[in-house]
């Protein structure tokens, strides 16, 4: 029998922790996540991360193995989950990877650019450059070093402008040199499941979650962390909102309603992305028996 990676993803809040610890039931396999954000053991409440009892139930990998401090991307997030598969492939037929986090599936699916690994150095260096010299006077650079990506580039988003020069100036070559989109065939058959709700119901539910996460604590949570709120992984619907509370920029309950305000726009985003790939199959989270008929079925 092939060797099947069966990928469930879909929009925030949408039910996929636990109809996927279901399926990793049904099959007797694992979860391996699939979020961006909870992969940091500091994010607990704000990414609505599995809670406790439900790791007991399926082992989970990429959930809380990772400080905020750590440097992490999807590449790297693609060779661990490759070779992780390699592993899991040689006692099972399946495995279940889920989650919202678009590149990093689309990672481990169809495979991202061998782009060199940043040293410590450059990183540290560019770092400092961005603090002390600003994104602008960067944008100015990349312009010069590499023109094409610098028509392409989202210009305020400091993460992409400092990666691209980072590339430029560690090799010599520009960041485009190293993009060209071109899909890794995989040893292994995937089946995409795309998870999805009515609109009302899904912004209910996105809603309900955030009055949760605040009644569990997540402003403490913030709290804790606002002094490190610079760090990329901290750039986050939720966290963001309640960093610029703390900061006086609007009341709690303002910031409450901002935070479910981004989360829906986030989803839309969620689903715009998936709904552009031709192989995802869409279910709605109750259908569990269905799922695993269609999953059998390929």
């Amino acid at each position: 029998m092939d060797k099947t990676l069966i990928v469930i993803t879909g929009p925030t809040a949408v039910g996929k922790t636990r109809l996927c610890i279901d399926i990793a039931k049904h099959f007797d396999i694992p979860i391996i996540n699939a979020d961006s954000r909870q992969i940091y053991k500091e994010l607990k409440i704000g990414t609505a991360r599995p809670t406790d009892e439900e790791m007991l139930e399926v082992k989970h990998y990429f959930v809380g193995t990772l400080s905020l401090d750590d440097y992490y991307s999807a590449s790297l997030y693609e060779q661990q989950v490759l070779a992780l598969l390699e592993e899991q492939f040689k006692t099972h037929d399946f495995a279940l990877m889920s989650g919202g986090s678009m590149m990093y599936i689309d990672a481990v699916c169809n495979g991202i650019d061998d782009i060199p690994t940043i040293d410590d150095g450059t990183r540290e260096a560019m770092k400092r450059r961005l603090q002390e010299e600003g994104l602008e006077k960067l944008c100015e650079e990349l312009k010069q070093l590499d023109p094409e990506y610098y028509e392409i580039v989202d210009r305020q988003n400091p993460k992409r402008v400092v990666h691209a020069l980072e590339i430029c100036t560690m090799t010599g070559q520009t960041y485009t040199s190293f993009r060209k989109r071109e899909q890794k065939r995989r040893p292994f058959r995937i089946v995409k499941i795309g998870l999805n709700r009515e609109r009302t119901e899904l912004y209910d539910r996105i809603n309900a979650r955030v009055d949760k996460m605040m009644a569990n604590g997540f402003l403490k949570e913030a709290e804790g962390l606002f002094e490190r709120k610079g760090l990329n992984a901290l750039n986050t619907v939720g966290y963001k909102e309640l960093f610029d509370f703390f900061e006086g920029r609007w009341t709690l309950k303002e910031a409450i309603e901002r935070i479910k305000g981004n989360t829906r726009r986030y989803a839309r985003k969620q689903l715009t992305w998936y709904k552009k790939d031709e192989q995802m199959k869409w279910f709605h989270p109750d259908q569990k028996e269905d799922i695993i008929n269609y999953i059998l079925s390929k």
